[in-house]
């Protein structure tokens, strides 16, 4: 069957075409931007991309087309698509009914560190033998790749966005995967661009909860008012808790190291992690795919000494590279629980004497300025903060960050240029720090530019 996908350079919609590919489809498939990494990656399994979305796509004569949830009424070829009354789908819906079915899924949702314990998961079962197929958003060093399928692998991990399915479809992504082991990471409000909310979200939340059977799984951490309140309305699976006083699974410090930690399984040391990640956040994390990799087979003593073995994911506190004593990190970061995380994280480490914080407010909810009044206090740890917000364009601010910053005094600036901001930086970074920049896009490729300023800035 040949399919056309629309909007294939998404990282969900170009892993599903990967995972077309390794099925047996011919994928062809179209975006507004079709550029490296992922058109690199997709053009070397021979998928063939074009440029924009013109309705003379129609000549490629799919079987089927695939609908990402970029696409939107008024798109020239979606127009056409429905105009002719060709068959489309979306493409969570294509994934549930022709890949997920038979498959013992494992899906990972909630606000936060959905990519990072996915990856965990996945790493854990690829460790333990069980050479699982996935569909994460982001790539761990180990797996090399983002989606991997193979037919004859019966365990399938998936990260399970809670975003809409597309224009047609405004159900939360992760009701078409009905997952038999389900992690609920957590629970904030989000996504302000479609949610009106934190309650429109538990709904979406109890929906999954609905597709998931009595002899399934639910992990959650011990902690959550949110997710209480969506199991609350129906869960007719066992429930597993971690990272509580009475959980089953617990974590906690190991000798003096700030990242090692012993993993408390049923009231017995199962063993200790010990890791180069940083953070309350990941020992969560960690425990929750532990968690989930017991409920399909795999001995903690088993899931310990692989996580113990994982490296983490890019983008995810990734040290981009050290010039002159002056580390340059880079994080996904881009809300305020998950920056004032990424902040402990780092700070935990205390290996640098100042943290000097670069935050770009990228995200729709971030724009409209739904979570911008919690920002100083997600930025309490930084010793210096730098917001870039452009003042036009797609990615223009709705609000003004010198005003939601004011509280910070002269430990915040901002910016609404790249080139001012990169030399601002430059002039106050001097040996011993750590630039921490935390966006969910490129922002304009300030790390390599931080990294060529630095190599060419004189020892201040």
């Amino acid at each position: 069957m040949h399919l056309h996908i629309l909007g294939i350079c998404g990282t969900f919609m170009g892993g599903l075409a990967l995972i077309a590919r390794a099925a047996g489809h011919t994928v062809t498939g179209c975006d507004a931007g079709v550029y490296p990494p992922m058109s690199t990656q997709l053009r070397e399994q021979g998928i063939d991309l074009v440029e924009g979305f013109d309705a003379d796509q129609l000549d490629l004569s799919p079987d089927l087309f695939i609908i990402g949830n970029i696409v939107t009424r008024g798109n020239p070829l979606m127009e056409a698509i429905l105009d002719q009354g060709l068959p489309y789908v979306s493409g969570p819906q294509w994934l549930g009914e022709q890949i997920l079915q038979g498959q013992h899924v494992l899906a990972v949702a909630g606000t936060h560190g959905k990519t990072s314990t996915s990856s965990m998961l996945a790493w854990i079962l690829e460790q333990a033998g069980l050479a699982p197929n996935f569909l994460i958003g982001g790539v761990a060093p180990g797996l090399q790749v983002s989606a991997r399928y193979r037919p004859e692998s019966r365990h399938f991990v998936i990260e399970a966005d809670e975003y809409d399915t597309a224009f047609f479809d405004k159900r939360s992504k992760f009701v078409h995967y009905r997952p038999r082991t389900a992690i609920l990471n957590n629970l904030e409000y989000d996504h302000a661009d479609i949610f009106p909310d934190l309650a429109a979200i538990e709904t979406q939340f109890h929906h999954l909860v609905r597709t998931i059977p009595a002899t399934g799984c639910i992990v959650r951490p011990a902690e959550s008012p949110a997710l209480d309140s969506a199991l609350a309305r129906g869960c007719w699976t066992p429930v597993v808790q971690v990272d509580g006083p009475q959980a089953p699974w617990q974590a906690r410090d190991y000798d003096s190291h700030p990242d090692h930690f012993e993993v408390v399984f049923e009231g017995k040391v199962a063993g200790v992690i010990a890791w180069s990640l940083s953070g309350q956040h990941n020992r969560a994390n960690a425990l929750a795919a532990l968690a989930a990799a017991y409920h399909v087979g795999v001995e903690p003593g088993i899931a310990i000494e692989a996580l113990t073995r994982f490296s983490g994911i890019r983008r995810r506190l990734e040290l981009r590279g050290t010039v002159r004593d002056i580390a340059v990190y880079d994080d996904f970061a881009h809300h305020p629980t998950a920056i004032a995380t990424t902040l402990e994280g780092l700070h935990r480490r205390a290996s640098h004497q100042r943290i000097l914080a670069v935050i770009e407010p990228r995200s729709n909810t971030m724009k409209l300025g739904t979570m911008a009044a919690r920002l100083p206090q997600a930025l309490t740890l930084a010793d210096k903060v730098y917001c870039f917000g452009a003042r036009e364009g797609k990615h223009a601010l709705g609000w003004r960050p010198e005003e939601v910053l004011a509280s910070l005094g002269d430990r915040a600036a901002s910016f609404d240029q790249i080139p001012g901001l990169v030399e601002a930086i430059l002039t106050d970074a001097r040996p011993g720090d750590a630039v921490l920049v935390m966006s969910n896009g490129s922002f304009g490729g300030i790390h390599e530019k931080l990294l060529e300023g630095l190599a060419q800035e004189p020892s201040r």
